[in-house]
Protein backbone atom coordinates (compact mmCIF):
# COMPACT_ATOMS: atom_id res chain seq x y z
CA UNK A 1 0.00 0.00 0.00
CA UNK A 2 1.05 2.97 -0.81
CA UNK A 3 1.15 6.15 1.55
CA UNK A 4 1.15 8.76 -1.08
CA UNK A 5 -2.31 10.09 -2.69
CA UNK A 6 -3.38 9.79 -6.62
CA UNK A 7 -2.17 12.53 -8.31
CA UNK A 8 -4.68 15.09 -10.29
CA UNK A 9 -4.50 14.69 -13.58
CA UNK A 10 -6.52 18.05 -14.64
CA UNK A 11 -10.13 18.75 -14.56
CA UNK A 12 -13.54 19.19 -16.06
CA UNK A 13 -17.07 19.93 -15.03
CA UNK A 14 -18.33 18.31 -11.77
CA UNK A 15 -21.08 15.91 -11.12
CA UNK A 16 -24.85 16.96 -10.97
CA UNK A 17 -25.24 15.98 -6.98
CA UNK A 18 -21.96 17.85 -6.54
CA UNK A 19 -23.15 21.41 -8.12
CA UNK A 20 -26.95 20.36 -6.24
CA UNK A 21 -25.36 19.93 -2.98
CA UNK A 22 -27.07 16.36 -3.03
CA UNK A 23 -25.09 12.79 -2.24
CA UNK A 24 -22.97 11.45 -4.58
CA UNK A 25 -24.89 8.52 -6.52
CA UNK A 26 -22.05 5.77 -6.79
CA UNK A 27 -22.35 2.34 -8.64
CA UNK A 28 -20.30 -0.41 -7.65
CA UNK A 29 -18.97 -2.88 -10.87
CA UNK A 30 -16.63 -6.00 -9.64
CA UNK A 31 -17.00 -9.38 -10.15
CA UNK A 32 -16.42 -10.47 -6.68
CA UNK A 33 -18.99 -10.32 -4.08
CA UNK A 34 -17.77 -9.45 -0.79
CA UNK A 35 -15.67 -6.70 -2.17
CA UNK A 36 -18.61 -4.76 -3.77
CA UNK A 37 -20.44 -5.72 0.01
CA UNK A 38 -17.10 -4.09 1.72
CA UNK A 39 -17.33 -1.28 -0.70
CA UNK A 40 -20.68 -0.90 -0.24
CA UNK A 41 -20.66 -1.04 3.71
CA UNK A 42 -17.86 0.94 3.99
CA UNK A 43 -18.98 4.02 1.27
CA UNK A 44 -22.45 3.82 3.11
CA UNK A 45 -20.74 5.40 6.38
CA UNK A 46 -20.01 8.43 4.33
CA UNK A 47 -22.66 11.41 4.21
CA UNK A 48 -21.82 12.42 1.22
CA UNK A 49 -21.87 9.29 -0.62
CA UNK A 50 -24.86 6.59 -1.70
CA UNK A 51 -24.77 3.54 -3.03
CA UNK A 52 -27.64 3.50 -5.85
CA UNK A 53 -26.28 0.06 -6.96
CA UNK A 54 -24.15 -2.56 -7.74
CA UNK A 55 -23.30 -5.34 -10.47
CA UNK A 56 -21.13 -8.13 -10.90
CA UNK A 57 -20.18 -7.73 -14.96
CA UNK A 58 -20.15 -4.86 -17.48
CA UNK A 59 -23.06 -6.24 -18.89
CA UNK A 60 -25.04 -5.82 -15.99
CA UNK A 61 -23.40 -2.33 -15.02
CA UNK A 62 -24.18 -1.05 -18.44
CA UNK A 63 -27.86 -1.87 -17.69
CA UNK A 64 -27.47 -0.49 -13.82
CA UNK A 65 -26.05 2.77 -15.20
CA UNK A 66 -29.05 3.57 -18.00
CA UNK A 67 -31.40 2.96 -15.46
CA UNK A 68 -29.78 4.50 -12.38
CA UNK A 69 -27.78 7.40 -13.77
CA UNK A 70 -25.36 7.66 -11.14
CA UNK A 71 -22.33 10.20 -10.72
CA UNK A 72 -19.84 7.93 -10.82
CA UNK A 73 -19.35 4.00 -11.70
CA UNK A 74 -16.39 2.72 -9.47
CA UNK A 75 -15.69 0.05 -11.65
CA UNK A 76 -12.88 -3.58 -11.94
CA UNK A 77 -11.13 -4.23 -14.88
CA UNK A 78 -10.88 -7.63 -15.88
CA UNK A 79 -14.69 -8.92 -15.43
CA UNK A 80 -17.05 -11.95 -17.14
CA UNK A 81 -19.37 -11.07 -19.85
CA UNK A 82 -18.11 -7.53 -20.46
CA UNK A 83 -15.07 -6.74 -19.32
CA UNK A 84 -14.94 -2.75 -17.11
CA UNK A 85 -13.20 -1.31 -20.60
CA UNK A 86 -15.59 -2.39 -22.83
CA UNK A 87 -18.48 -1.20 -20.22
CA UNK A 88 -16.97 2.10 -19.80
CA UNK A 89 -17.47 3.20 -23.35
CA UNK A 90 -20.94 2.00 -23.25
CA UNK A 91 -21.86 3.76 -20.39
CA UNK A 92 -20.37 6.53 -21.75
CA UNK A 93 -22.37 6.44 -24.70
CA UNK A 94 -25.47 5.82 -23.09
CA UNK A 95 -24.83 8.33 -19.76
CA UNK A 96 -22.36 10.95 -20.94
CA UNK A 97 -23.00 12.42 -17.35
CA UNK A 98 -21.43 9.61 -15.39
CA UNK A 99 -17.69 9.29 -14.57
CA UNK A 100 -16.21 6.09 -14.60
CA UNK A 101 -13.24 5.21 -12.33
CA UNK A 102 -11.64 1.97 -12.81
CA UNK A 103 -10.39 0.69 -9.06
CA UNK A 104 -8.33 -2.65 -9.94
CA UNK A 105 -5.70 -5.07 -9.30
CA UNK A 106 -4.39 -4.73 -12.69
CA UNK A 107 -1.34 -2.80 -13.00
CA UNK A 108 -0.81 -3.44 -17.14
CA UNK A 109 0.17 0.18 -19.15
CA UNK A 110 -2.67 -1.41 -21.59
CA UNK A 111 -5.13 -1.74 -19.37
CA UNK A 112 -4.67 1.73 -17.98
CA UNK A 113 -4.36 3.60 -21.50
CA UNK A 114 -7.41 1.81 -23.34
CA UNK A 115 -9.07 2.78 -19.95
CA UNK A 116 -8.30 6.77 -20.26
CA UNK A 117 -8.86 6.18 -24.71
CA UNK A 118 -12.41 4.29 -23.09
CA UNK A 119 -13.24 7.65 -21.50
CA UNK A 120 -12.34 6.55 -17.63
CA UNK A 121 -11.77 9.05 -15.28
CA UNK A 122 -9.56 7.43 -12.85
CA UNK A 123 -7.27 4.33 -12.81
CA UNK A 124 -6.54 3.32 -8.80
CA UNK A 125 -5.22 0.05 -7.61
CA UNK A 126 -6.93 -1.95 -5.90
CA UNK A 127 -3.87 -1.39 -2.91
CA UNK A 128 -5.31 2.15 -1.77
CA UNK A 129 -7.13 1.99 1.32
CA UNK A 130 -10.65 2.27 1.56
CA UNK A 131 -10.52 6.06 2.72
CA UNK A 132 -8.89 6.68 -0.50
CA UNK A 133 -11.03 5.67 -2.42
CA UNK A 134 -13.67 7.67 -1.14
CA UNK A 135 -11.53 11.10 -0.97
CA UNK A 136 -11.16 10.12 -5.26
CA UNK A 137 -14.71 9.39 -5.31
CA UNK A 138 -14.94 13.15 -3.85
CA UNK A 139 -12.32 14.63 -6.77
CA UNK A 140 -13.66 12.62 -9.76
CA UNK A 141 -17.46 13.89 -8.98
CA UNK A 142 -15.65 17.28 -8.03
CA UNK A 143 -14.26 17.54 -11.60
CA UNK A 144 -10.76 15.89 -11.27
CA UNK A 145 -8.93 12.57 -12.96
CA UNK A 146 -6.66 11.09 -11.08
CA UNK A 147 -4.52 7.45 -11.06
CA UNK A 148 -2.91 5.62 -9.09
CA UNK A 149 1.11 7.51 -8.15
CA UNK A 150 2.56 3.70 -9.19
CA UNK A 151 0.74 4.04 -12.64
CA UNK A 152 1.71 7.35 -13.50
CA UNK A 153 5.61 5.94 -14.97
CA UNK A 154 3.57 3.51 -16.76
CA UNK A 155 1.13 5.86 -18.51
CA UNK A 156 4.40 7.61 -20.26
CA UNK A 157 6.06 3.85 -20.96
CA UNK A 158 2.61 3.40 -22.88
CA UNK A 159 3.13 7.35 -24.22
CA UNK A 160 6.68 5.60 -25.72
CA UNK A 161 4.66 2.74 -27.39
CA UNK A 162 2.38 4.60 -28.51
CA UNK A 163 5.24 6.97 -30.41
CA UNK A 164 7.08 3.80 -31.63
CA UNK A 165 3.64 2.48 -33.38
CA UNK A 166 2.92 5.74 -35.28
CA UNK A 167 6.44 5.81 -36.67
CA UNK A 168 5.12 2.51 -38.33
CA UNK A 169 2.48 3.47 -39.99
CA UNK A 170 0.90 6.80 -42.09
CA UNK A 171 -0.55 9.35 -39.89
CA UNK A 172 -3.28 11.52 -40.55
CA UNK A 173 -2.36 15.16 -40.14
CA UNK A 174 -2.95 16.42 -36.44
CA UNK A 175 -5.22 19.40 -36.13
CA UNK A 176 -3.16 22.57 -35.66
CA UNK A 177 -2.97 23.69 -32.21
CA UNK A 178 -1.73 27.14 -31.16
CA UNK A 179 1.54 28.00 -29.63
CA UNK A 180 -0.48 29.14 -26.01
CA UNK A 181 -2.67 25.96 -26.36
CA UNK A 182 0.41 23.65 -26.79
CA UNK A 183 1.67 25.38 -23.89
CA UNK A 184 -1.64 24.71 -21.59
CA UNK A 185 -1.51 20.83 -22.91
CA UNK A 186 2.38 20.38 -22.22
CA UNK A 187 1.19 21.86 -18.31
CA UNK A 188 -1.59 19.68 -17.95
CA UNK A 189 0.53 17.01 -18.85
CA UNK A 190 2.19 17.85 -16.10
CA UNK A 191 -0.64 17.09 -13.49
CA UNK A 192 -1.34 20.82 -13.00
CA UNK A 193 -4.90 22.14 -12.58
CA UNK A 194 -6.48 25.25 -13.86
CA UNK A 195 -4.94 27.61 -11.35
CA UNK A 196 -1.92 26.69 -11.43
CA UNK A 197 -1.64 26.58 -15.26
CA UNK A 198 -3.22 30.41 -14.61
CA UNK A 199 -0.49 31.20 -12.29
CA UNK A 200 2.52 29.83 -14.59
CA UNK A 201 1.07 31.62 -17.89
CA UNK A 202 -0.03 34.42 -16.06
CA UNK A 203 -3.95 34.00 -17.42
CA UNK A 204 -6.94 33.98 -15.63
CA UNK A 205 -8.33 30.56 -15.06
CA UNK A 206 -11.33 31.35 -17.62
CA UNK A 207 -9.04 31.71 -20.07
CA UNK A 208 -7.20 28.32 -19.30
CA UNK A 209 -10.38 26.75 -19.45
CA UNK A 210 -11.60 28.48 -22.69
CA UNK A 211 -8.37 27.05 -24.36
CA UNK A 212 -8.59 23.63 -23.07
CA UNK A 213 -12.18 23.60 -24.50
CA UNK A 214 -10.40 24.59 -27.86
CA UNK A 215 -7.94 22.07 -27.68
CA UNK A 216 -10.75 19.42 -27.18
CA UNK A 217 -12.74 20.24 -29.77
CA UNK A 218 -10.02 20.77 -32.49
CA UNK A 219 -8.77 17.20 -31.47
CA UNK A 220 -12.24 15.71 -31.61
CA UNK A 221 -11.43 14.72 -27.46
CA UNK A 222 -13.89 13.97 -24.51
CA UNK A 223 -11.13 14.77 -21.20
CA UNK A 224 -7.92 16.25 -20.89
CA UNK A 225 -6.25 12.99 -20.42
CA UNK A 226 -7.27 11.42 -23.43
CA UNK A 227 -6.11 14.91 -24.95
CA UNK A 228 -2.88 14.41 -23.67
CA UNK A 229 -2.67 10.56 -24.87
CA UNK A 230 -3.22 12.01 -28.79
CA UNK A 231 -0.62 14.78 -28.11
CA UNK A 232 2.22 12.73 -27.32
CA UNK A 233 1.35 9.95 -29.78
CA UNK A 234 1.39 12.72 -32.47
CA UNK A 235 4.34 14.11 -31.71
CA UNK A 236 2.68 17.23 -30.63
CA UNK A 237 4.49 17.05 -27.16
CA UNK A 238 7.08 15.52 -25.00
CA UNK A 239 7.21 14.61 -22.22
CA UNK A 240 10.26 13.85 -20.40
Amino acid sequence: MTDQSPPFLGAGPPSPSVISGDPIRVLVVDDHALFRRGLEMVLGQETDIEVVGEAGDGAEALDLATALLPDIVLMDVRMPRRSGIQACTAIKDAVPSAKIVMLTISDDEADLYDAIKAGASGYLLKEISIDEVAAAIRSVAGGQSLISPSMASKLLSEFATMIKKGDERQQVPAPRLTERELEVLKLVAKGLNNRDIAKALFISENTVKNHIRNILEKLQLHSRMEAVVYAVREKLLEIT
